[in-house]
């Protein structure tokens, strides 16, 4: 078994966690003071997750690049692949705030959107 220590991000609260692995199956949770710590426990030591922020080019504008964000969380191991991916990417000049760049990024099931207008 496999002690794994996190602190809990889902408020403000940030309760020290432990969890304890068989494996790849959580055992358990200890440290949370509400159900959301151990449900952020039980995703984070097994497989984490987050947004993914970063910048694309804009082809034939006057911005270089735009934000962009994928609008769900995905797999944190996947970064080094996605952001592979994303300097393959541009987008053509003017592109609006909310714009899909990528639907299914990476098969995630996440959209890679724009954050701001760009020109």
């Amino acid at each position: 078994m496999t002690e794994v220590k996190l602190v809990c991000v889902s408020c403000p609260v940030g309760c020290e966690l432990t969890v304890v692995l068989e494996g790849k199956e959580v055992v358990s949770v200890t440290g949370n003071r509400c159900p959301r710590g151990e449900e952020y426990a039980r995703a984070e030591a097994v497989e984490p997750m987050r947004v993914l922020m970063t910048l694309v080019r804009v082809e034939d504008g006057r911005d270089r690049v735009v934000s962009v964000k994928t609008d769900r969380p995905i797999p944190l191991r996947l970064f080094p692949q996605a952001m592979d991916r994303v300097r393959e990417l541009s987008v053509k000049a003017p592109v609006r705030i909310g714009t899909v760049i990528e639907k299914d990024f990476l098969s995630t099931d996440a959209n890679l959107v724009t954050t701001r207008t760009a020109h």
